[in-house]
């Protein structure tokens, strides 16, 4: 059961990601990133992480969300229509996509799945469990990784400001 539960989020995260980027209009792009991030967490609950898929659920599909809209609400649509793509942008795109997909498939090649893996798995089941519980990730994130924590949410910050900067109408 749990195998088929992955396979069909799985399947749902791709059909939903691509459903995001193939959309013309930036509102259903964003509305079809909401069961996107709810089949996120259902991975996250799959794997027993149950404080990260609500966090996954609460923050994601639903306060960013709400950001998302509120910042393509903003931004002029028209404008952005009559835009086309450039053949620079297409060509870039294509490129770090396949340079991703080309460092998944060394990363899958140079991997241990096999017995052994599942021995090792078997062996960290105990920790494993605990990796999903809230005070050992508060106690992780707020020690090692601190400064990503924050370089983060400092980056987050200086993008919203700069889309309402840059969608603020000229008064004259």
């Amino acid at each position: 059961m749990h195998d088929i539960l992955f396979i069909t989020f799985a399947v749902l995260i791709v059909a939903f990601g691509a459903l995001v980027v193939s959309s013309k209009n930036p509102v259903n792009s964003a509305m079809f990133l909401v069961p996107l991030m709810i089949c996120v967490g259902g991975l996250f609950v799959l794997l027993e992480a149950y404080f990260l898929a609500a966090i996954q659920i609460l923050v994601y599909a639903g306060a960013v969300m709400v950001v998302f809209l509120f910042i393509i609400m903003l931004l002029d649509l028209k404008a952005e229509e009559k835009r086309s793509v450039s053949l620079f942008a297409a060509v870039t795109g294509i490129g770090s996509s396949g340079a991703i997909l080309g460092v998944l498939c060394v990363a899958l090649t140079q991997s241990d799945l096999g017995v052994a893996g599942q021995e090792k798995a078997a062996l960290a089941d105990a920790s494993a469990r605990q990796a999903g519980e809230t005070i050992p990730l508060g106690k992780l994130l707020f020690t090692d990784y601190v400064l990503p924590f924050e370089i983060l949410s400092i980056l987050l910050l200086v993008a919203m400001v700069g889309v309402i900067l840059l969608s603020k109408k000229k008064l004259q």
